[in-house]
């Protein structure tokens, strides 16, 4: 990404935030499939819903309401599912660089 260690873990952590606020989002398709892992990681933690996971929670999400809706909503949306709680929709590429682009979403 051509970034400095902490310039990527925030970037992750700032896309992973805005993932599960609006459930959606539109990105390159290599920030896609490197936040995908950590978006999984959340979800997962989230369905265990203990004080501990919250902590590790926001650690790894800027906003508590974000954690607070993981725990309650997201994961009990996704409690029967073992894994493979987000979908990438390749978009094209973008006008002004020529990007690949691609729409990062959760699966309903």
């Amino acid at each position: 990404m051509n970034r400095s260690t902490g310039q990527r873990k925030a970037l992750f952590r700032n896309l992973v935030t805005d993932l599960l606020t609006y459930e959606k989002i539109k990105t390159t398709e290599a920030k896609a499939k490197e936040i995908r892992s950590i978006a999984e990681e959340v979800i997962t933690l989230g369905k265990n819903g203990s004080l501990d996971a919250r902590r590790q929670l926001l650690a790894l999400v800027y906003d508590k309401k974000v954690v607070e809706k993981v725990c309650e909503d997201i994961a009990k949306r996704y409690a029967e599912r073992s894994g493979g709680y987000t979908r990438i929709i390749k978009i094209g590429h973008r006008l002004g660089d020529g990007a690949k682009m691609a729409q990062l979403e959760l699966v309903v």
